[in-house]
């Protein structure tokens, strides 16, 4: 058998001139490279970093997103031949704090879990280009005796197919290669739920089906700062440096773990999510994942298309429907609704994670443990993580921010009464806590912190019960706050003139949008800076700027404080006719894009079902599918519906698919 290092240095000599060259043969001049048309201009100090894991010279193992030795000198090629720069993480840091600015088209190239090959098959092409590297090896992977094989998350795998700490000491000192930590003992799954989901060990607390307990965050933390302070060693110990960068095993990011890294000196934290390194954000820099060992045309695409944001097409589904008190029938149904996700095309799902089995909006019972209400189920993260894994879809976990039934005692939003004077519940309106009482702020913002805690999620949808009409709130916190912020202290005098209640809706729409800010950084503290917000927009304040007063809800807020408006795009919902429905949206969709960017911020969510019928009846799909095709052909490019009956497949697949799919019609 030829030598592996042979063999790559043939194959390297049919690819590239010998690294002493001046200039390679292979490559032309920059100003005879053709331009993409389809690619943007590459922002300022902007980073696209690549992550491979094992190299082979044939078949590569896509148990370990195996890439073929020739296909990475391929790729390589590519990238050096199309004007991509390669630079180090010092390059990355030093332009952050102001030194000098990084090329157009950075590239950091990153290998994962620590295979020989880096050591046989890519030091050669690192050296050949003189490319910097970041290797990130597991390190319980690394220390496995040389007679005994590595335990592999579970899998068994030869030893030979790891490298040595003697290999990563000598890597480290070639100048090329920074090493990184990819945990010492966190790279395995590990039991998540009552159901048994296996999730990131890194990235979850776990839970332990003999007592039924979850993993207290103090008890994670423990275990994180365990790991973090091994790893770190051990590379301190073959490098003499401290590690700096820390790569998340399975991409998967926590804003408790990111804490802890933080706190042991680390500036840099990698991910597998779409995008690119800004200088600003290294501690969630995304990454490409190149798998599946990707042919040239493939590869120079997905590179290409990087700085592409893929449009959002939602399904918006009730797990009030998935929820059985039989757990056989219960799986059955999540089966169903996995499947039905997978068929319709959809890449985003807003999950209900409350239980609302009345319809009217008032979360009694919530489907995940927290501190302050029953739990009906504990399913949310079960079909969170079933979503994302089978379906390969983003979800976002849709919660209440007002209507949670919680204490009595606690102060609701109140109605003022002009006529007698007098202050009540409205009865015709979702029954919301007061958002100016400190405890209830408190308490709400708890049970976001606990499905922060245990909930596998990708985005928070706030729902339209964050609301306040022209004549709410009226209770005697609310009156005090708008005192405190220069507004009158009394409701005859906040609608005592059109520039007074102007004022005051617009204050409220912005004290709405605040306590949502104060739940996002609640929520991104546990989960991570990578979770994405989106929230529930009536359709009246787009179209007809003075309802604001109705609703405290502005548009150009939304835009300014959220990833996703998700605008209420319901026609008949709103009173019109199938006949006029179509002018409507329109309408609704010329008011949005007036606003330079808005429409690439702004999710239409149609409604499938008609609920001007007692019972409601869901509308036929190719209603849908029209509706889809007029926001599309105004601009439109991110939309869904509400709700998905998957349990009688309706609307039909055949008929809503090729209308929002990407993979049909993007």
């Amino acid at each position: 058998m030829m030598p592996t290092l042979m063999r790559c240095i043939l194959l390297l000599g049919a690819l590239l001139v010998s690294a002493c060259a001046q200039k390679p043969m292979l490559f032309v001049e920059p100003a005879q490279r053709p331009v993409p048309i389809n690619q943007a201009p590459w922002p300022k100090n902007q980073v696209l970093a690549l992550t491979y894991h094992d190299i082979a010279d044939s078949d590569p193992d896509q148990a370990v997103v195996g890439v073929r030795t020739e296909r990475l000198i391929q790729q390589l090629a590519w990238l050096r031949e199309n004007n991509y720069r390669p630079v180090s993480v010092d390059q990355i840091l030093a332009a952050r704090k102001g030194g000098p600015e990084l090329p157009p088209k950075a590239v950091l190239l990153t290998f994962d879990d620590g295979y020989s090959s880096f050591y046989t098959r890519v030091m050669p092409v690192l050296r050949s280009y003189q490319w910097p590297a970041v290797l990130a090896p597991v390190g319980v992977w690394i220390d496995t005796p040389a007679d005994k094989p590595v335990d592999f998350a579970g899998q068994l795998r030869p030893r030979s197919e790891f490298l040595t700490w003697a290999q990563i000491k000598e890597v480290a000192a070639s100048g090329l290669v920074e090493i990184a930590a990819h945990t010492n003992a966190g790279h395995h799954g590990m039991v998540a739920n009552p159901q048994g989901s296996l999730q990131p060990a890194a990235t979850t607390r776990g839970y332990d089906m003999a007592t039924g307990r979850y993993e207290s965050e103090a008890d994670f933390r423990n275990r994180l700062q365990e790991d973090v302070t091994a790893i770190s060693t051990k590379i301190r110990a073959a490098t003499g440096y401290s590690p700096r960068v820390w790569i998340w095993p399975y991409g998967a990011a926590d804003g408790t773990a990111l804490s802890v890294i933080a706190d042991q000196g680390y500036t840099m934290a990698l991910t597998l999510e779409d995008g690119l390194v800004r200088p600003d954000q290294l501690m969630n820099s995304p990454r490409f994942l190149v798998a599946a060992d990707p042919d040239g045309a493939s590869f120079a695409s997905n590179i290409v298309a990087v700085q592409t944001v893929t449009p959002l097409r939602v399904m918006h589904i009730d797990l009030d429907d998935v929820y059985d008190p039989d757990p056989a029938r219960q799986e059955i149904n999540l089966g169903k609704m996995i499947q039905r996700v997978v068929d319709m095309g959809a890449n985003s799902v807003f999950l209900q994670a409350f239980a609302d089995p009345e319809g009217d909006g008032l979360a009694r019972s919530l489907y995940f443990p927290n501190r302050h209400l029953p739990v009906r189920a504990d399913l949310f993260d079960r079909a969170a993580w079933q979503l994302r894994t089978r379906a390969h879809v983003k979800v976002f976990a849709w919660m209440p921010v007002l209507a949670f039934a919680l204490d009595e005692k606690l102060p609701r939003v109140t109605r003022w009464d002009p006529a007698s004077g007098q202050t009540s519940i409205d009865p015709k309106q979702y029954k919301r806590l007061s958002p100016f009482d400190p405890n209830v702020r408190r308490i709400i913002g708890e049970i976001y912190e606990d499905v922060a805690r245990l909930s596998s999620v990708d985005g928070i949808l706030y729902h339209d019960d964050a609301l306040l009409s022209d004549f709410e709130d009226a209770g005697p916190q609310a009156l005090r706050t708008y005192a405190a912020n220069g507004l009158p202290g009394s409701m005859s005098a906040l609608r005592a003139d059109p520039a007074t209640l102007q004022r005051w809706s617009r204050f409220k729409s912005r004290y709405l949008v605040d306590f949502t800010d104060e739940l996002t950084a609640k929520v991104r503290a546990i989960r991570g800076p990578q979770i994405q917000t989106a929230r529930n927009l009536f359709a009246e304040p787009v179209i007809d700027p003075q309802s604001e007063a109705w609703f405290a809800q502005n548009l150009d807020d939304f835009l300014a404080s959220y990833d996703w408006t998700a605008t209420m795009a319901m026609p008949l919902m709103e009173g019109q006719s199938e006949k006029h429905s179509g002018d409507w949206l329109e309408a609704l969709v010329g008011k949005v894009k007036q606003r330079p960017g808005a429409l690439d911020r702004t999710v239409f969510e149609l409604q499938a079902r008609d609920w001007r019928h007692k019972p409601a009846t869901d509308l036929d799909g190719e209603q849908l599918a029209e509706w889809m095709g007029q926001l599309k052909r105004q601009g439109a490019t991110s939309f869904g519906y509400y709700p998905d009956n998957f349990l009688d497949g309706r609307p039909a697949v055949d008929v809503v698919r090729p209308a929002l799919s990407n993979y049909w019609n993007p």
